[in-house]
């Protein structure tokens, strides 16, 4: 089945709908399938929704049918400042499989004399 896009409009009229649902009590699966949408499609409309760019709504946040809002300086301010805090989750992560690495060396340094057969006399 090939995807659909949606425009901002009609997401922000689904969204209401959906919120209204949630506020009878629907579960998210109904409300998914009364939008007619996958589960997945009304949680990522929900998160850009919620989480919009600085200085946008969130409509206007979206990327609809593969053009994307104009950048302003407060979105490249925080583009650098993402940029920054990826490379120093980054440098943490590297960090942290490399001490996983000696951790398990030393295991295996540790369990080698136990997996060894005993030598015949």
């Amino acid at each position: 089945m090939v995807g659909r896009r949606h425009d901002s409009r009609e997401i922000s009229d689904k969204l209401a709908q959906a919120d209204q649902l949630a506020a009878r009590g629907k579960t998210q699966r109904e409300i998914s399938k009364a939008l007619g949408v996958s589960i997945m499609t009304y949680h990522r409309w929900k998160k850009l929704i919620k989480s919009p760019e600085p200085g946008m709504d969130g409509a206007d946040s979206m990327v609809v049918s593969g053009i994307s809002a104009p950048r302003d300086s407060s979105s490249a301010d925080a583009i650098k400042r993402l940029e920054f805090e990826n490379a120093q989750l980054r440098r943490l992560v590297t960090d942290m499989l490399l001490e996983k690495l000696k951790y398990e060396e030393e295991l295996r340094a540790r369990q080698e004399p136990r997996l060894r057969r005993p030598e015949k006399g």
